[in-house]
């Protein structure tokens, strides 16, 4: 006789999200400055940008990162000119600056994209002329472009911002023939992006937060601080392969991709802690005016489209 599987038991929800608090730490990065730009990205930058470093101190201590790492972290992130301080009696509040609120906003529009984001109209080649520029072109591959060839990258798309010394690369802009092969380009996929090294990623995100997906089916609201902290730590662990994913067209694709759970997996689990997470929120978190608000629709519209199967 054979013996059949038996069903996993799951411990009750908050004893699951105590348990992804105190085990994040051995199974992922957790560095306070990145730690912070979750914070700001996840928190913040919908609810006009600023925020009391008291309460970045609360949030992270959550996690387990002292206030000396913080204020540590924080100088860092005004001395590379991502944050910059105020000011109001004793109390120091930290501002996105301009150039930081756009790169956050161009994140959230990956991470809070839903299931699938649209297939791209265009793709962006980028490339080195005479080989001066290689190094800056192949730096690209830490923000989702692949690398074709020595000193050519590409992703779907259009081109994001490109800065730096040295020469400037040329960039293309270029659409996929209709015709194309979808051997062909999962071919070409397969050779300039470490696709396989992206489905680890978002396989081992998917193990470190289904616990919490199987034990919320019935269960009671999560306590306030615990859900903001949880979901903090979802957005924290999605975010740092989600920004790296080229967002590749489904032809390109290899099949049962790991990003498609993984993206289901965030949504269903931000929405379910974003009642009690934005409750803490609104209580708790001030800028130099009093509590925090978000701007009018701004979170019901992310929580729509993280609602939306199959991408916007």
């Amino acid at each position: 006789m054979t013996d059949s599987p038996q069903p996993i038991a799951t411990a009750d929800l908050e004893t699951q999200a105590r348990a992804l608090i105190a085990g994040y730490p051995a199974r992922m990065p957790l560095r306070a400055a990145a730690f912070i730009v979750t914070l700001y990205g996840d928190v913040v930058v919908p609810r006009g940008g600023t925020l009391w470093i008291g309460n970045v101190i609360e949030a992270c201590a959550e996690v387990g990162i002292s206030e000396t790492l913080v204020r540590t972290a924080v100088s860092r992130l005004v001395a590379a000119g991502r944050l910059v301080g105020t000011r109001a009696g004793r109390r120091s509040f930290y501002s996105l600056t301009p150039s930081a609120r756009a790169e956050f906003e161009r994140a959230a529009d990956i991470l809070y994209a839903g299931d699938r984001p649209p297939e791209p109209a265009e793709w962006t080649f980028v490339l080195a002329p005479g080989g001066e520029a290689r190094p800056a072109v192949e730096a690209l591959s830490k923000t989702g472009f692949g690398l074709a060839a020595a000193g050519v990258a590409l992703r779907p798309g259009p081109p994001p911002p490109l800065a730096g010394d040295g020469p400037p690369p040329l960039v293309f802009r270029a659409r996929l023939d209709n015709g194309r092969s979808a051997e062909s380009l999962r071919a070409l996929a397969a050779s300039a992006w470490d696709l396989p090294g992206l489905a680890r990623e978002y396989d081992g995100f998917v193990a470190l937060f289904e616990p919490i997906a199987a034990a919320l089916p019935d269960a009671p609201r999560l306590d306030s601080a615990l859900a903001l902290t949880a979901r903090l730590l979802l957005v924290h662990a999605f975010r740092r392969t989600a920004l790296r994913d080229p967002q590749l067209p489904p032809d390109a694709l290899p099949g049962n991709w790991s990003g498609h759970a993984a993206r289901r997996l965030f949504g269903s689990l931000y929405r379910a802690l974003s009642p009690e997470a934005d409750a803490r929120v609104a209580r708790r978190f001030v800028d130099g005016d009093g509590p925090i608000r978000a701007a009018p629709g701004s979170l019901q519209r992310r929580l729509r489209s993280l609602a939306q199967e199959g991408g916007r």
